[in-house]
């Protein structure tokens, strides 16, 4: 980026009193605790500070790149030229309306949005408790677990695209399949998501969102950097399942590892590169295919 191109992002944060950061380590900002640094990091705290943003990097040919907890994403140790607009915790209002509707911000984390639930007897959201990511992320991709997906609670959406364009999503709208929405292909940001719930007694969604929580820290290698599972469920099978059948558990490349808890996460072990776990994720599909005929689809989005 030139230097006309970060002083012209800088003002323009500044008049949104946004936060900013100049060549900030993507590394602090991702799941996967791997990435190298970004010209300029733009926070956003409106939906039209994060539609400001993105159109003034389109009429001057910024790179730019949305982010959210940073928990599906790898990032080149190269860094990224270009800004990165957060839609996190600056973005993370949340309100209950009638009929046990949840209007909540982008960047509230699904953690933040299960507890409010819970504090408001509300049940039908407890499947997310324990993903790592953000509402705007969950919506975008159609998060799910233990039986349950964003699909099953969402009613509708807000999102605009990159000429600051406004628009609202019914459920029907987004397309809402296995690992994908149309925010996928369409370049429209969500800002904001209405999860509907039904009433339900507090101390039994406690007790489900705990059960849930302990199966994750059981099956899951909660302990390492990773960005969850690394790649989609195949039809009529299981990544880990097939992973592990192919003799890859505990699979390493420098400090990337198929983790030998579950097959289905790839981790950070220790200190692992950009260039690790990429390496990793593409033996690993090879291997597969080569042994079982499957074609792993890699989950993560990988940013160079």
């Amino acid at each position: 980026m030139t230097t006309y191109h970060i002083d012209l992002l800088k003002k323009l944060a500044q008049n949104n009193n946004c936060r900013y950061l100049e060549n900030e380590p993507l590394s602090q900002h991702t799941t996967f605790r791997i990435g190298g640094k970004c010209s300029m990091m733009l926070f956003a705290n409106s939906e039209s500070s994060a539609a400001e943003f993105v159109a003034c990097c389109k009429k001057e040919n910024i790179r730019h790149y949305i982010l959210g907890n940073g928990s599906n994403v790898l990032f080149s140790d190269d860094g990224f030229d270009g800004a990165v607009i957060v839609i996190g915790k600056d973005m993370r209002k949340i309100s209950l309306h009638e009929d046990n509707v949840i209007e909540v911000m982008a960047g509230c984390t699904l953690a933040q949005l299960c507890t409010f639930a819970l504090e408001n007897s509300l049940m039908g959201l407890e499947f997310a408790y324990g993903i790592p990511g953000t509402v705007g992320g969950a919506v975008f991709m159609n998060a799910g677990a233990y039986g349950g997906d964003i699909s099953d609670v969402i009613v509708k959406a807000e999102a605009f695209d990159e000429n600051g364009n406004v628009r609202c999503f019914s459920a029907e709208d987004m397309q809402l399949g296995y690992r994908t929405s149309a925010f996928q292909s369409n370049g429209y940001i969500i800002t904001k998501a209405w999860i509907k719930l039904g009433k339900g007694n507090a101390s039994e969604i406690k007790e489900k969102m705990d059960s849930i929580m302990e199966r994750r820290k059981e099956k899951q290698p909660l302990e390492y950097p990773s960005a969850g599972s690394a790649f989609k469920r195949p039809v009529g099978s299981y990544a880990g399942k097939l992973i592990q059948e192919s003799g890859l558990r505990g699979y390493t490349v420098g400090g990337a590892q198929v983790s030998e808890k579950h097959c289905g996460f790839v981790i950070n072990r220790n200190n692992a590169t950009f260039s690790d776990v990429e390496t990793l994720i593409n033996d690993v599909r090879r291997i597969v295919s080569e042994k079982t005929g499957f074609d792993l689809e890699c989950e993560v989005r990988i940013i160079k």
